[in-house]
């Protein structure tokens, strides 16, 4: 009786070794998938915050002068996605910026002689009013001078009133770079495969905007694994290994 239990326990044993044996590989795949999602979650959320990050000096140098205007069409997302004997790439999808006509109208060459010779008509029309409304109109006058004067473009960086399109594709275009190179050592990623990020911004021109041409149409920009180890073991710096990103535009 003894005997016979020690048999079967033993059959037991040994059947339910087998069969963890033949569910191990399976359940490793499983767990190296879902690590491999939270890598490439990570690196998403990396990503969406040097857009964030990029538009951010820009935006508060635009907000010093017009505060209240919201000026980027939406949030920025990225999905990222392995591609089997490739790498990693990802998709990120750049609000567009769009400046108000104000700021067009506020900062265009040229504006600031408008501007002027407008006050100078006002001017002359204030020697015409009567002597009890000219000393108001003419303290009127001297306070529109003096707005002129403080909101000029001093303010801000002279590219920036120049083109702020171009400005803010340069400052996404520039952070979305860092980032990979930065920020990409938990991707695990081999020596000859790419790390690729293509950023696009899919929303059209709006011909009611004067000056709305927003660059970043569509930019892929991608980097070696064997680069960007080179980057974190320090034989690469910063300002090299950025050199080794490839672009290309369309």
């Amino acid at each position: 009786m003894r005997v016979r239990r020690v048999v079967t326990v033993g059959v037991v044993v040994t059947l339910w070794a087998a069969s963890a044996g033949a569910q191990s590989p399976a359940k490793s795949a499983e767990l190296e998938q879902i690590k491999q999602r939270q890598r490439l979650s990570l690196m998403e959320g990396v990503l969406e915050r040097a857009v964030a990050n990029g538009a951010d000096n820009l935006m508060r140098q635009v907000k010093s002068v017009m505060p209240d205007v919201a000026m980027l069409t939406g949030a920025p997302e990225v999905r990222g996605f392995r591609l089997d004997g490739y790498g990693l790439f990802f998709d990120v999808e750049v609000p567009a910026l769009r400046p108000p006509i104000a700021w067009t109208l506020r900062y265009v060459d040229g504006n600031r002689l408008a501007v002027n010779a407008a006050l100078a008509q006002l001017r002359a029309m204030v020697l015409e009013q009567p002597v009890q409304e000219r000393a108001r109109l003419e303290t009127l006058v001297r306070q529109l001078e003096q707005r002129n004067v403080s909101q000029g473009p001093s303010q801000v960086d002279p590219e920036v009133v120049r083109d702020p399109n171009e400005a803010y594709t340069r400052a996404v275009k520039e952070a979305l770079v860092d980032a990979m190179i930065e920020s990409s050592g938990h991707l695990n990623l081999g020596p000859e495969e790419w790390l690729t990020v293509a950023a696009r911004d899919n929303v059209p021109n709006d011909p009611l905007v004067p000056g709305d041409a927003t660059d970043l149409k569509s930019v892929i920009f991608k980097i070696k694994g064997s680069d960007l180890a080179a980057f974190r073991s320090g034989q690469l710096t910063l300002e090299k290994a950025r050199e080794r990103v490839l672009a290309e535009e369309n």
